[in-house]
């Protein structure tokens, strides 16, 4: 079966949908209004908008490889109103200030449906919402906690269903819960950054790819083939922000690996139900997340080797074989129907992750430097946010607009420090992920409600909570 298993070659929706052609990289010293360093779905927005606010701008992404080549192009596909660090927002900020935030995440699942169906291209998109799943009672427990606490964050729709409704969605083995929001979609990730980046270039952008930038500095992008001087310069480079001088420790890139099954006969597809085509994720701490694909497969993610030492990144997504038959248990564990069926791709990526796991967006006035990212994994709706945001403060700082609803949400401006030096970070976040799985084990053979206390004790050390 692992014989057959495309290991890599970026991820597989590339392999479904093709590369893009190749666009010219930079060829010489050049200057802009606006520089976007990084051509991912952060990048591509903050063009999209700010060009769309303020049509003048001579505005320049460049892209180290091309556009979609990191998480925006590997990822789950799941556009849903998660955004990293919302609890710690409400506890530096008030609980107000986070229900603003969490306002604005499920407008921002409206927000893309609507520009993808205004640009007029096809991103496989179906907004069936998320469904989570709990199939211990333990993580039964954290399913109710979850459903109120979210609640309590102004999500007056969402619903949880016992084990007969969950059935009814989908029919994952064991499932006793589930918790439904309707601020989700599916998508197809390289049909929304290629149509997103062609968008962008009709608008007037300048796209570079094949162009990394190896430091950013006020006023200055540098790169092997020139500097681009402009007044602003944006970071938006999520898991790869570790590779810019002096950025290695600001956003840890930590590793997510997925595996998409071979399109499903007619007959799988009724034994599993999943007519609602939901994204779904589970309740255990060692999370899995997968969606039904536009074209009848499976595609599901977890952790494999959660990072790097040294902070790198993987090479075009080749995944350990042992991570592929990880995936494939879950899989089959979920759905033990398709214990026969063949694994057709498999892939990783890194996504970006501070210190504290809270995602921010901000803009230093003194320097014109911005960034916006370590989304923790819920990047693909959220960088639209942080996008829109981006294009508020450079049109406020440039005097071509006020302060807006977007400037004012908590993440605005949040700092963090930075994450230990080697091997310390590479021995904390190995040791965090190793007792998570251990603390899955242990709840999958009790029949506790109780969360093992080595989940809990693996989040205060990680600083999650």
């Amino acid at each position: 079966m692992s014989s057959r298993v495309v290991n890599g070659g970026i991820s597989f929706w590339y392999a479904d949908d093709g590369f893009p052609e190749a666009r010219e990289p930079l060829v010489g010293d050049a200057s802009a209004d606006v520089v976007i360093v990084g051509g991912g779905y952060t990048g591509l927005w903050t063009a999209y908008y700010l060009k769309k606010a303020v049509p003048f701008l001579r505005i320049m992404v460049l892209e180290q490889k091309f556009c979609g080549y990191g998480a925006s192009g590997r990822n789950g596909g799941w556009l849903y109103n998660g955004v990293a660090g919302r609890d710690r927002y409400a506890r530096l900020h008030g609980h107000e200030a986070a229900v603003r935030l969490q306002r604005a995440m499920n407008d921002t699942v409206d927000e893309v449906v609507r520009v993808v169906g205004e640009e007029g291209f096809d991103a496989g998109l179906h907004k069936g919402g998320v469904l989570e799943v709990a199939r211990t009672p333990a993580q039964l427990a954290r399913l109710r906690a979850f459903h109120e606490h979210e609640l309590s964050y102004g999500e007056k729709d969402r619903e949880l269903y016992g084990a007969r409704e969950t059935a009814r969605r989908v029919r994952v083995a064991g499932a006793v819960g589930a918790s439904w929001t309707p601020h989700g979609a599916r998508v197809h990730p390289v049909r929304l950054v290629k149509g997103l980046a062609a968008a962008v270039e009709a608008l007037g952008v300048v796209v570079h790819e094949q162009t990394p930038v190896t430091e950013i500095r006020p006023k200055h992008a540098v790169t092997p083939y020139g500097t681009v001087r402009a007044p602003y310069v944006l970071r938006c480079t999520e898991g790869f922000t570790a590779a810019l001088k002096g950025q290695r420790r600001t956003w840890l890139p930590m590793n997510s690996s997925m595996i998409a099954t071979e399109p499903l006969s007619e007959e799988q597809w009724a034994a599993i139900g999943w007519e609602g085509r939901q994204t779904l994720g589970d309740m255990a701490h060692a999370y899995m997340y997968a969606q039904r694909t536009a074209d009848g497969r499976i595609a599901l993610g977890g952790r494999g080797v959660p990072y790097r030492f040294g902070s790198r990144t993987d090479n075009d997504g080749r995944t350990q074989a042992a991570t592929v038959e990880a995936l494939r248990e879950i899989l089959v564990d979920f759905f033990p129907m398709l214990a026969g069926t063949r694994i057709e791709h498999a892939w990783s990526g890194v996504l970006g992750v501070p210190r504290d796991w809270c995602a921010s967006v901000a803009l230093d006035r003194s320097t014109g430097l911005g960034w916006a990212g370590g989304y923790v994994g819920s990047g693909v709706a959220t960088a639209n946010l942080a996008a829109r945001t981006l294009r508020d403060l450079v049109r406020q700082d440039s005097g071509q607009g006020g302060r807006t609803e977007l400037t004012e949400l908590p993440w605005v401006g949040h700092k963090v420090r930075k994450w230990e030096p080697e091997p310390l970070r590479w021995l904390g976040v190995q040791g965090m992920y190793a007792t998570y799985r251990s603390a899955d084990r242990r709840e999958l053979t009790s029949h506790s409600a109780e969360s093992s206390r080595l989940a809990r004790w693996a989040d205060r050390v990680a600083g999650r909570h």
